[in-house]
């Protein structure tokens, strides 16, 4: 009773300062003030650690690893999203990944919070086929790699965004310059160029950081899948069954090695590489949670349950 109470405390400890990182965090892109920086980064660390402590204690008075259900999985998923978060800061590194991971934590935590999952929050007795030493292997191995390919398609998406303005603003602003010879226009030329370069940086460094994420992610999904097929063997006596489940994260796999093949062709690096990691954002979703929508296949334990 102690511990679930405390479950419940640490939960919305958690998502009330994550909701205030959120607004917290935007102000500073916009303002670029110093103490409301700081009281960002500080705020994501007390979430991360209010969340570890929260699947600390559920996996104490549960006795197993939370990771069996829908809820679990979500919280789960947020404390990944929280870690890619904060790793950047510990090692005095620029976070380029801060706008998209606090959302995407609060999101995450607020659906698996809300009143849609109620009867899931309430921890239950494992089933014969989750109680193995492979669940926290592979449910924890898959969900860090969905964060990951999930920041990874964030940022490519970002990037096809302010690709897709550039090549909108290109054409009315030389329009504009040839009109007229002016110096008011030269001015202007230059404020464009000027903005124009810093748009190229941008957009260097989201096509670099969504291929070293990605990358992560594409390794953690390879480890995952792998250490689900040995799982697979010991219970059903197979290494592969098709299952919706698992032909869903082939397919996943099969879109984010197509990304990664892209990127050792120059000419497709860029906006074309970014277009295939944007289709892997809605495949993950498809794989991660609406597979099991269908309540179909050997990954459907009620309804809800193992979510990975």
């Amino acid at each position: 009773m102690i511990f679930a109470i405390l479950e419940h405390i640490l939960t919305h400890i958690s998502f009330s300062i994550i909701s205030i990182v959120i607004p917290t965090h935007l102000m500073t892109l916009v303002y670029e003030i110093v103490g409301l920086c700081d009281s960002s980064k500080k705020g994501m660390i007390a979430t991360f650690f209010c969340i570890t402590g929260l699947l600390v204690t559920r996996w104490i008075y549960s006795r197993h690893v939370p990771l069996s259900d829908l809820y679990e999985s979500l919280m789960f998923l947020s404390w990944s999203f929280s870690l890619i978060h904060i790793v950047p800061y510990f090692i005095n590194y620029k976070n380029y990944f801060s706008t998209i991971t606090a959302p995407s934590a609060i999101l995450t935590q607020g659906f698996a919070t809300s009143g849609l999952l109620t009867k899931m929050h309430q921890s239950t007795i494992l089933v014969p086929a989750l109680q193995s030493r492979w669940l926290m292997m592979h449910v924890s191995m898959m969900l860090l790699s969905y964060a990951a390919l999930l920041c990874g398609s964030l940022l490519s998406i970002t990037l096809l965004v302010i690709t897709f303005r550039r090549k909108i603003d290109i054409p009315g602003k030389t329009n504009h310059l040839l009109i007229s010879s002016f110096s008011f226009d030269e001015i202007q030329y230059l404020n464009f160029s000027f903005i124009n370069y810093h748009r190229y940086q941008l957009t260097e460094r989201l096509d670099h950081w969504s291929y070293r994420v990605i990358g992560l992610g594409f390794t953690l999904l390879t480890i995952g899948i792998l250490s689900g097929a040995v799982w697979a063997n010991e219970a059903w006596g197979s290494y592969w069954n098709w299952d919706p489940k698992e032909t869903w994260a082939f397919i996943t796999w099969t879109v984010f090695a197509i990304y990664l093949h892209t990127r050792t062709n120059k000419s497709l690096q860029g906006a074309n590489s970014a277009i295939v990691a944007s289709m892997g954002f809605l495949i993950i979703w498809i794989c991660y949670f609406g597979v099991n929508l269908l309540g179909r296949g050997l990954h459907s334990y009620g309804s809800f349950t193992l979510n990975i």
